[in-house]
């Protein structure tokens, strides 16, 4: 059983992911819709939080963890991995990395949430990993909640959209990195804001590997999702269609 768990439906990007690169693997999803959103929050209480989650799913016998949220791996990934020595821990982190070696302009933005974007964690994948690139990091307040609240499709979210990415755009960046699990959800409004002139960078994919390697030696699932939530956790199945992830809607048990 592998644990994955996010503020809210964020993560079910990342899950998806895991779905697709691991088929035969049983799934728990924790979303802290009580909690939601993160991106506003102290780092003490996110690693409240974090440590509360994951505490769960180790007792309901997840034997690995994935944490679907960046705000959460930047605040709190340490702690859990402290907390649970004998359980890996897979965190999901701002593809600087990808970003700053595609880059042909030697340019990149982050979007992020507020608190991933002042984030120690996040500052440190810079210089580790993008000395040599000139890196903005744009915070994005309430883009999180529109996904929340599946307003997908909102003129105004469109429009905030646009008034962020333009003057990165006409600044050369060409890799927008996708800093929030709850922004793969918002690539079509993005992309349309891009027009073409840079390429998203999201992580989903190389966390799913990862987690995939480090399910080698577990034992075969039937399949299934069990989902859960702290609060309105039938939101989580009906949000599923909202999110063009019908797919995922056939494994819920």
């Amino acid at each position: 059983m592998i644990g994955v768990f996010d503020s809210g439906l964020g993560g079910l990007s990342v899950l998806a992911a895991l779905v697709e690169a691991l088929p035969r693997s049983d799934f728990r999803y924790y979303a802290d819709t009580a909690h939601v959103p993160y991106g506003n929050k102290s780092e003490g209480e996110i690693q409240r939080r974090v440590l509360a989650i994951g505490n769960e799913l180790a007792g309901k016998g997840c034997h690995l963890l994935v944490v679907a949220c960046n705000t959460a791996t930047a605040a709190a990934i340490e702690a859990l991995r402290a907390a649970h020595p004998g359980i890996p821990v897979v965190g999901v982190e701002p593809g600087i990395k990808p970003a700053a070696q595609e880059t042909r302009s030697g340019r990149i933005a982050v979007l992020a949430t507020e608190s991933t974007a002042r984030s120690a964690r996040l500052h440190k994948l810079i210089r580790d990993h993008a000395a040599d690139v000139d890196v903005h990091v744009e915070p994005c307040p309430g883009w999180a909640t529109h996904v929340e609240m599946l307003q997908l499709d909102d003129p105004a979210l469109a429009s905030d959209a646009r008034t962020r990415l333009e003057p990165l755009l006409e600044r050369g960046v060409d890799r927008i990195v996708l800093g929030c699990t709850h922004y793969s959800f918002l690539a079509p409004v993005l992309r349309e804001a891009i027009q073409g002139r840079a390429e998203l960078v999201d992580v989903a994919d190389a966390v799913a590997r990862q987690a995939r390697r480090l399910a080698a030696r577990m034992p075969a699932g039937h399949g299934r999702i069990h989902l859960h939530a702290s609060a309105r956790p039938e939101r989580l199945r009906a949000a599923l269609p909202h999110l063009h992830l019908n797919h995922l809607a056939t494994r819920v048990a």
